[in-house]
């Protein structure tokens, strides 16, 4: 894949070998890139869904920081990294040529289709530490949980990595290589492996992190593609208003993305809806 480093000055650096096929990769840490990115993302399709993201950062959540916010463009087959260490507030804030688009803008119009998969922990920083309130989102892990089959349990949801194994289509090898990659990201960063989420605010990002970021966000099109022609009309409704309720309360005062109850699902083990009792 190759690895492009947008500067003021225009340097990249070489390129860098993934898993991630023809897929390029900017890393964009100043006003100037991101007013280019911002032009190109403004004028990408609605439908299906161009944008895919996710965040990385030092506990990310209100208590911790936001260090890395990863957008893939499909239709461009590139993935952005935006280096919000860096840039802090100034990346949400850094409008496009034509003044009329921002990264918070975007993230915040609900015309604009924004997939994500579990958006409670990123929303949650977003909006603590920048205000952003996220509109127009496709939550992935709820998709999955609403289109699982009408005697399946919807009581849990699964994990990006369970859903990778048993929807993404991968080959075996496919699957060992997105495996690998993964662990080894969690390797540098997992304090339970011996890691240290300052790696994500170490600068240059090592190629190691650079493609844990990278592979997060190219996996999601091909889930996309699996659970969005499962969703019915009665699903659609279910999981937008679900997806909403996530948005909502991880802006709520008492909200913990470390919760063990964020593994429970928003409906019972049959799929209805529960009440704040249970």
């Amino acid at each position: 894949m190759p690895y492009i480093n947008t500067t003021p000055g225009g340097q990249s650096t070489s390129p860098s070998n993934t898993n991630n096929g023809n897929q390029s990769c900017e890393f964009i840490d100043s006003p100037q890139a991101l007013t280019t990115v911002l032009d190109t993302l403004s004028t990408l399709p609605k439908e299906p869904p161009s944008l895919y993201i996710d965040l990385e950062g030092v506990s990310l959540s209100r208590h911790g920081t936001i260090s890395i916010l990863q957008i893939l463009a499909t239709p461009l087959n590139r993935t952005y990294l935006i280096d919000i260490h860096t840039l802090t507030a100034s990346a949400f804030h850094t409008r496009s040529t034509d003044r009329h688009t921002t990264l918070k803008s975007l993230l915040e119009s609900p015309g604009i289709p924004k997939v994500f998969f579990d958006v409670r922990r990123d929303s949650d920083a977003l909006y603590a530490h920048f205000g952003i309130n996220l509109k127009g989102i496709h939550d992935l892990q709820l998709m999955e949980l609403g289109t699982r089959g009408v005697w399946v349990s919807k009581k849990f949801v699964n994990s990006l990595e369970r859903c990778v194994e048993k929807d993404a289509g991968l080959t075996v090898h496919q699957l060992q290589q997105w495996s690998s990659a993964t662990n080894k990201g969690l390797d540098l960063f997992d304090p339970q492996r011996g890691g240290s989420y300052e790696v994500f605010n170490i600068r240059p990002l090592s190629a190691e992190v650079r493609d844990y970021c990278v592979q997060v966000v190219a996996i999601l099109p091909s889930l996309w593609a699996v659970y969005h022609p499962k969703m019915t009309g009665a699903v659609v409704q279910k999981v937008e208003a679900a997806t909403k309720d996530w948005v909502l309360k991880s802006q709520s005062e008492n909200f913990n993305a470390a919760d063990p109850g964020m593994k429970l699902g928003p409906w019972n083990e049959w799929g209805f809806e529960l009440s704040n009792g249970d």
